[in-house]
């Protein structure tokens, strides 16, 4: 996949890459597990090469994880714990699922989504629970934008700062090829062990 981003990036015009960035990034905050992982560094490489650009696109990344994220909020929030517990079978959910979120946001309230926003993976998906547990819109987004602004301009600094190695070190063209193959290997054993172990618990749709 990362190969795929690089070769788009490389072919681009700085403005397109921005965008393409930026919509990735709002992917990924949508409940769609696109690696930021892979993404910022990327966009790091190709489009910063001061502090003033790195601020820049860490800000803008993480507004794009706010509109994603708003997207998830909104649907969870729209149809709360009946949507989820008449469909939840499609998406592997089980009622236990619920009761943990539940649990979840009741001890930890704000601060769920803000530690949620720097945690690998987990920062893909909590949107949705935010909205189910119907947290406050205004806490959601100041403390979704406050968690994604130091992971994304980290990310994005790792990127400008080996980006100019990638085209003339063999070698780190080949650490960053291991690191996104590890990072995709993590997500798909994550998706077998999220479905392997919520299909027998998973929420029947009763009939009406």
């Amino acid at each position: 996949m990362s190969e795929k981003i690089i070769a788009t990036l490389t072919a681009l015009s700085f403005t397109s890459k921005y965008v393409i960035v930026l919509l990735l990034m709002t992917i990924q905050s949508a409940c769609i597990p696109i690696p930021s992982e892979i993404i910022m560094p990327l966009g790091g490489s190709a489009l910063c090469h001061s502090q003033f650009q790195l601020v820049v696109l860490a800000t803008l990344a993480s507004l794009a994880s706010n509109l994603g994220s708003g997207l998830a909020y909104w649907i969870g929030a729209s149809g709360g714990r009946p949507m989820v517990e008449r469909y939840g079978s499609y998406v592997l959910l089980s009622r236990h699922d619920l009761d943990r979120v539940d649990n979840f946001f009741t001890r930890f309230g704000s601060w769920a989504v803000l530690i949620g926003r720097m945690t690998p993976i987990i920062r893909s998906f909590i949107a949705f629970p935010a909205g189910v547990a119907k947290m406050n819109q205004v806490r959601f987004h100041l403390f979704t934008f406050i968690g994604s602004w130091p992971w994304c301009y980290a990310l994005a600094y790792i990127g400008m700062r080996l980006g100019a190695s990638f085209d003339t070190d063999p070698r780190f063209k080949e650490f960053f090829h291991r690191f996104h193959l590890g990072v995709e290997a993590l997500l798909l054993m994550g998706i077998i062990w999220f479905v392997t172990s919520h299909w027998k618990n998973r929420i029947r749709t009763e009939p009406t």
